[in-house]
C-alpha cells in the first residue's frame, strides 16, 4: 500500500536513510572469459579500429548516433570526446585468452545522487558478437553497478528501429518500458528511443541465471551452449 501525505496525495514507497551512490572507480573488471579494462588511447584505440573493420562495411554503426570511421584519426577523435565527458567510462572488452581488446562497453549517463547509470556505447567486433564473452561483458557491468556501487537502476536505450539491440536487452533481462518519440535527429534521421531497464530488487535472480548460463559446465567441448540464457 502507498502512504498518503496530509494533503492526501500518494506518495512513493519511502527510501529510509538514502545516501547517494559512488561514481564506479575507473578500474579493471576481471571476468572468466573476458576483462574490461579502462580505454587507454595509446594501448587500445589502433586495435579496436582494426578488429571492428574485420567484415565490417560500416553496416555495426548504422543506429548508432556517430561512426562509421573512415580514417584512424577520426575514430580516436570520438574516443577522446567521448571520454572527456564526466558522465562516461569506456572499457575496451579484452578476451582472456589473447589478452586482445574486441570491443567496446561503457557506462554513461552516470546519476550517483539518485542511484541510476545507463550501459551504452556497446560496439562488438565480429570476434565478441554471439560468444560467451559478449554475455560476460554485460554480466560484469551489471555486477559492478548493483553489487560494488549499489545502485538502484541500469538502463538500456536504443533505436527503436534496432532489433538486434532491442534482443539483446530483452535476453539479459532488462525490462522494456517505452518509446520516447522523435526523441533525436541522428545523421539527419529520426530516431525514437526505445527505453529498457533493471532494477536492483530484480538483480539477484538475474545475477544467478547469469552465472548459471555463464559457468563452464553449460558449454560442451566445443564451446557451444547447452541451455540458452532465455531458456534459463
Amino acid at each position: 500500500m502507498h502512504k498518503k501525505n496530509q494533503f492526501g496525495q500518494v506518495l512513493g514507497h519511502p527510501i529510509e536513510n538514502w545516501t547517494p551512490c559512488q561514481v564506479p572507480a575507473k578500474g579493471i573488471i576481471q571476468g572468466c572469459y573476458c576483462i574490461l579494462e579502462p580505454i587507454e588511447i595509446d594501448k587500445h584505440a589502433v586495435k579496436l579500429f582494426d578488429v571492428f573493420s574485420i567484415d565490417n562495411q560500416g553496416e555495426s554503426w548504422t543506429y548508432l548516433p556517430y561512426g562509421p570511421f573512415d580514417t584512424f584519426n577520426e575514430f580516436k577523435d570520438w574516443l577522446a570526446r567521448t571520454m572527456s565527458q564526466n558522465d562516461t567510462h569506456l572499457y575496451a572488452i579484452l578476451d582472456v585468452k589473447t589478452q586482445e581488446p574486441i570491443g567496446i562497453s561503457g557506462y554513461l549517463r552516470i546519476n550517483p545522487e539518485h542511484g541510476v547509470i545507463e550501459i551504452g556505447h556497446l560496439h562488438f567486433s565480429k570476434l565478441l558478437k554471439q560468444t560467451p564473452l559478449a554475455t560476460e561483458a554485460i554480466y560484469l557491468m551489471l555486477k559492478h553497478a548493483f553489487d560494488s556501487n549499489e545502485y538502484r537502476r541500469c538502463e538500456w536505450k536504443c533505436n527503436d528501429l534496432n532489433e538486434p539491440s532491442r534482443r539483446a536487452a530483452v535476453r539479459f533481462g532488462f525490462t522494456f518500458e517505452g518509446i520516447f518519440r522523435q526523441n533525436y535527429v541522428f545523421k539527419n534521421h529520426n530516431r525514437d528511443t526505445a527505453w529498457f531497464s533493471i532494477i536492483d530488487s530484480e538483480w539477484p535472480e538475474l545475477k544467478s541465471k547469469f552465472e548459471k548460463w555463464l559457468h563452464p559446465n553449460n558449454f560442451s567441448a566445443m564451446g557451444k551452449q547447452i541451455l540458452k540464457l532465455t531458456e534459463i
